[in-house]
């Protein structure tokens, strides 16, 4: 309730209540003067130029800013303002005095009266404080910072943190034994011994190192020691470092995407989807992954009539449901939980939200786990997505778009095997389909995305390494989240049905280049036979199963353009009807049967179709005018 009370107050009802507070002090030093001076002063002697001395200190409060200051920025500098005040108060009642006929109040009461009313008012000050700092602290869940370093560094660490609402400075931890067991800011100074124990007694939740003049080896070293207590463990440049950082400071330079992708960002080429989008209801699959999230996010910024969030993890859902409501709190969105495998709740989520529009990001898309758990890639990736489009068919939905991989061309992994296969149906169902426009989206690998190598080698260069790559000639396409989701939501846009839509990802990456720019990036060296003495080293661990030295976009050659130079239409083979049939029959059953070898057999026959190529440009259902109009197309 006080807490409430306490935000609720807006600046000019706090402004009121600071300069009650020091008329308050100004009447009590009065009284206490009065009282206990040691002269004898008759209360009416002072009471009468009480108004007066009110008026001058309201008018000095407000004209020097003190009512203006907030709590726990009030310093040495603003006790100088009160200090004025207090000397012009002095002058005001001496003044009066003199005017009025010297001895009726003895200067020395005067000069004991201001000095009260500063002291009162100070006090005031740092007890209203102490006060509000209790109540939001009481309110809240604190998280306990421990500073290794008492020096300069620390010292404005500890100090920042004071106005932090979700973390505070605990202690000091000092290597110099001559600041150990002293108090600074406050803050104890503790041996490095006492570090366990303060984390097992449960004070600390992370260690951040104040100690930008030690070597940065030495502070790995140390933060690495450090990570196995169980706490957070960061370093801090000094606040020096940070201002000045540039030629005279040998800092890492900072890590951006585009210098990963050895390319400009695209993003700012793109023409706005926003009008294509704009009023619709729109379903978004696998919601909670990387893709789907970023799909929402944009999608959530064209104003579409709905967004229906679908994801069979709970909290993937939750986050990213919470955090659209947060950020677009004027578009309807719903969440629902559940897989693509149960065709009665995709089923009834598209006819009960009336969708226009499916973006099908739903996948098992780790090769490594899909490898080992086949069967369950094949039923999420293959029959789940059959499932999504006949619903999405018979629902009568205007466009479906499936996000693919570059994975799916011409695989060596159950993974990209399950990709090419839900293109292949797809592709089927495309070719009988006369209300929904059926396409799909085929790209590469995306930056920092859940499960990617960039994540995983910031982990290993934080550990010290080794970081680990499977080939030193290993190549992969990359494209930031950003640019993948808007390419696709354009593709979306130039759908006629069939279509195999392929993003220009640029050239492929050296993932070894990779991992040694985010080495250096860092601000350490690599560990070779060239340079011993490096901080990290670059192990090769070979290929896993089903991993290729470089991925393929096309099956084939030929390629038809799209309104975008960015965006490709590829032409490639597709099964008949039957073929489609008879293949999923066997991969359900085989999925059933646990069934390895029909499993295999299947894949193979499927993937064959791709040894033959069709013409397919037929699918296509002529109609220039028949995609989403775009804003200035």
């Amino acid at each position: 309730m006080l807490h409430k009370t306490v935000l609720s107050l807006s600046q000019p009802q706090k402004a009121k209540i600071f300069v009650l507070v020091d008329l308050i002090a100004l009447t009590a030093a009065l009284l206490l003067v009065q009282k206990f001076s040691g002269h004898t002063i008759a209360l009416f002697a002072i009471a009468w130029q009480l108004p007066i001395l009110l008026g001058v200190a309201a008018s000095l409060i407000h004209l020097l800013g003190l009512n203006r200051i907030k709590l726990n920025a009030y310093g040495m500098e603003d006790i100088t303002k009160s200090f004025g005040v207090a000397t012009a108060l002095l002058c005001t009642s001496f003044s009066i005095n003199f005017l009025l006929g010297a001895g009726r109040v003895p200067f020395e009461a005067i000069a004991q009266f201001a000095g009260m009313f500063l002291l009162l008012s100070i006090s005031f000050r740092v007890i209203m404080h102490k006060i509000v700092k209790y109540v939001y602290d009481s309110s809240r869940s604190l998280r306990h910072v421990l500073i290794y370093g008492a020096g300069q560094t620390g010292q404005q660490m500890a100090a920042a943190l004071l106005t932090d609402h979700e973390f505070k400075a605990s202690c000091f931890v000092d290597d110099n034994p001559n600041l150990q067991k002293l108090t600074i800011n406050g803050l104890r100074v503790y041996h490095p011994n006492a570090i366990p124990k303060l984390v097992r007694q449960g004070r600390i939740d992370r260690i951040v190192l104040a100690m930008p003049s030690a070597d940065q080896r030495v502070r790995m070293r140390l933060a690495k020691r450090l990570s196995g207590l169980g706490c957070e463990v960061l370093a801090l440049p000094s606040f020096a470092d940070i201002v000045l950082r540039g030629e005279d400071v040998k800092a890492a330079a900072p890590l951006t995407m585009d210098s990963l992708l050895g390319r400009d960002a695209i993003k700012d080429e793109l023409p706005d989807t926003e009008s294509a989008y704009r009023g619709r209801r729109i379903l978004v699959t696998g919601a909670g992954g990387s893709i789907g999230g970023e799909l929402c996010r944009q999608l959530a910024r064209c104003e579409p009539a709905e967004l229906v969030l679908l994801d069979h993890c709970e909290f993937a859902l939750y986050k990213i449901a919470n955090s659209l409501r947060e950020s677009r709190p004027d578009t309807k969105f719903t969440a629902v939980l559940g897989s693509i495998e149960h065709a009665e709740l995709i089923a009834e989520t598209l006819q009960t939200h009336e969708i226009d529009v499916v973006f099908h990001a739903a996948a098992y898309k780790h090769v490594g786990l899909v490898q080992e758990n086949a069967f369950e890639g094949i039923r999420n990736n293959v029959l789940g997505t059959r499932i999504v489009a006949e619903e999405a068919q018979r629902a009568g939905v205007e466009r479906f778009i499936l996000v693919s991989t570059d994975k799916a061309v011409r695989p060596t992994s159950m993974m990209g095997s399950s990709k090419r296969v839900a293109e292949l149906v797809i592709q089927d169902l495309a070719t009988r389909s006369t209300t929904t426009k059926f396409s799909m989206v085929r790209f590469g690998n995306v930056l920092g995305s859940s499960g990617s190598v960039i994540p995983l080698f910031q982990q290993q260069i934080r550990e010290m390494g080794p970081v680990t790559v499977t080939h030193p000639d290993v190549t992969r396409y990359f494209m930031t989240i950003d640019e993948a989701v808007r390419l696709v939501l354009l593709a979306g846009t130039f759908s006629r049905g069939g279509d195999v839509f392929v993003l220009d990802m640029g050239t492929p990456v050296s993932i070894y280049d990779m991992a040694r720019k985010m080495i250096a990036a860092a601000g350490y060296t690599v560990r070779d036979a060239d340079n011993t003495a490096g901080d990290i080293e670059i192990t090769f661990t070979g290929l896993k199963e089903g991993e290729k030295m470089h991925e393929e976009l096309l099956i084939g050659s030929d390629m038809l353009t799209t309104p975008h130079p960015k965006i490709l239409r590829a032409q490639e083979n597709l099964m008949s009807e039957l073929e489609v049939a008879s293949a999923l029959q066997d991969l359900r059953r085989a999925v059933e049967m646990r069934d390895a070898v029909l499993m295999e057999a299947t894949l193979l026959r499927c993937l064959e179709a791709d040894q033959h190529p069709v013409d397919i440009t037929a699918l296509s259902q002529a109609s220039d005018g028949a995609h989403l109009t775009l804003a200035g197309e």
